[in-house]
């Protein structure tokens, strides 16, 4: 499956590719930043440099297989690009990342825009949370 993923995209096969690729598709947290995908290798037993990890992902993104992410100031992380749009909460306490999808919110964003006159093309949603106080 990888492989036909990456020559789709455009990519050539190398085992570095085809073992981040993996990392990715199996994490249970399906954001991840560069350093995570890089310790998933090492307890993994495999050699794969951090250079190497950051160069793939930038590859990855160039050819639309992730997405990147920068929620909390500058601290990026990654997610398979899997066509279907969500926006995200950050959990301000914990860093934990919560995707969800709302008709509604999606709409008024619509909304908006024609109201000034534009046609809205894309969106990034983040809401910043923490844990209601009992």
């Amino acid at each position: 499956m990888e492989n036909q993923e990456l020559r789709k995209a455009g990519l050539k096969v190398t085992l570095p590719r085809v073992k981040i690729l993996q990392i990715l598709e199996s994490a249970d947290d399906r954001h991840m930043s560069a350093e995570d995908v890089y310790k998933a290798l090492i307890e993994a037993d495999d050699d794969v440099g951090l250079a190497t990890v950051y160069r793939v992902l930038t590859q990855f993104e160039s050819a639309g297989l992730v997405v990147r992410h920068n929620f909390d100031g500058g601290h990026s992380v990654f997610e398979l690009s899997r066509g279907e749009h969500h926006d995200h909460m950050v959990c301000m306490e914990t860093g934990k990342i919560v995707e969800f999808t709302n008709h509604e919110i999606e709409r008024i964003q619509k909304d908006i825009a024609e109201k000034h006159g534009y046609e809205l093309v894309d969106h990034n949603l983040v809401l910043y949370v923490r844990p209601k106080k009992k």
